[in-house]
């Protein structure tokens, strides 16, 4: 049970980190979405709820959902976009190509919780 409560707070965190550091994340968003700055901080506002949501058992099936389902969201419009050339911003590919086995390990953390 102490991982579920490593897992709200991380995405707290990661979160927070959105307000924070917004210049980190914004050569990750892919050009072809519009807003970037207001992108990232809903996807900062949507990690904090979430993450927060966790920890309470009211919401924590919601929140574990949202989490999840943000996760996909990264993956197809983040993770993947970076593997085509000219979007990996000088990280090796098989770096790139490792984030996305580690996007699923954290889709199945949260879907190990669903009850």
């Amino acid at each position: 049970m102490y991982s579920l409560y490593i897992m709200g707070a991380l995405y707290t965190v990661l979160g927070i980190l959105h307000f924070t550091h917004t210049g980190f994340y914004r050569p990750l968003m892919p050009k072809f979405l519009p807003a970037h700055d207001f992108l990232i901080y809903l996807s900062g506002v949507a990690e904090v709820l979430l993450g927060l949501g966790v920890f309470f058992p009211k919401t924590r099936s919601l929140a574990l959902c949202g989490i999840i389902a943000m996760l996909i969201v990264f993956i197809l419009f983040i993770h993947i976009n970076m593997l085509f050339p000219g979007n990996r911003l000088g990280v090796s590919l098989w770096i790139l190509i490792m984030r996305i086995p580690l996007q699923f390990i954290l889709i199945y953390w949260a879907f190990y919780y669903l009850k």
